[in-house]
């Protein structure tokens, strides 16, 4: 594919990761009887690299028990490939000054270029106050929060993702931070398009469905007034990006819509040039 793609949320994965006890589906999905004591990041950039990606959004993912993917790890994928990846960091939220250190350093020492946490790991909305410090620091350095709107993908609680109230409430209290949801927010897509559509700095990205899964409602909504506010994104290795991009053209995009979905929105959000 000659256009130019971003994907907006992937992740190079560790054996904390992949062998955590709440992703045995990942490993049924990837064919992992045991996992190896080792991930080489040549496994993630074939796969990005076989699909045509030219950047990759690659991000940490800290929990409650400590970092699962930690944002020194990511900054061995950068270092390794910073022509394909771009970090995106993760951090602790009840440690929150901690918190807003490392995404500092992150940031200004790392070059990252967004910070990315997961509701339903935590069990805490994006509206507890955990999170706020945060979201001043964001807006201070310049980049957006990513997270994950929709339900759980792990047998764990899904309510800390629902778009409304939690995330309207964020977007609301911070007028100026830029606040990229993924994973669509189903079953609440019609709450998170009504976000991106309220609010001039929320955007929705595709990661975790394949095109030919998208609800017919946030089709009508990335070919009409979205199109300058959907991110195109895979999730890998949950999904890998080839396999997202594969069904592509049953979504009808024309090109201007198509060049905005998988390069320049994300190039704008994460200011990447």
């Amino acid at each position: 594919m000659s256009q130019p793609i971003i994907d907006a949320w992937i992740q190079h994965p560790t054996p904390g990761f992949v062998g955590h006890p709440m992703f045995e589906s990942l490993r049924r999905w990837m064919g992992i009887r045991e996992v190896p004591h080792e991930i080489p990041v040549d496994m993630t950039v074939g796969a990005l690299e076989s699909a045509g990606i030219q950047r990759a959004m690659v991000c940490a993912w800290w929990a409650p028990e400590g970092p699962l993917i930690s944002n020194d790890d990511v900054a061995r994928c950068v270092e390794a490939r910073p022509d394909l990846f771009v970090g995106v960091a993760s951090v602790d939220l009840f440690r929150p000054m901690q918190a807003v250190r490392e995404l500092r350093r992150c940031v200004k020492e790392l070059g990252f270029k967004g910070l990315r946490i997961l509701p339903w790991l935590w069990r805490l909305p994006p509206n507890d106050r955990r999170y706020y410090p945060l979201y001043a620091e964001c807006v201070e350095l310049g980049i957006p929060f990513c997270t994950q709107v929709g339900h759980a993908g792990p047998l764990l609680p899904s309510e800390p993702g629902r778009p409304i109230p939690y995330l309207d409430e964020v977007a609301c209290d911070f007028p100026e931070l830029t606040i990229v949801g993924g994973h669509l927010g189903y079953p609440w897509t019609d709450e998170m398009i009504a976000l991106a559509t309220k609010y001039p700095n929320v955007y929705i990205d595709t990661s975790a469905h394949k095109p030919r899964r998208f609800p017919p409602q946030f089709v009508e909504f990335l070919k009409g007034r979205g199109r300058k506010k959907v991110l195109f994104g895979s999730n890998f290795p949950m999904i890998f990006p080839a396999a997202c991009l594969a069904s592509l053209d049953v979504l009808g995009l024309d090109e201007d819509t198509k060049r905005l979905f998988l390069h320049d929105n994300a190039a704008r959000v994460f200011g990447l040039t």
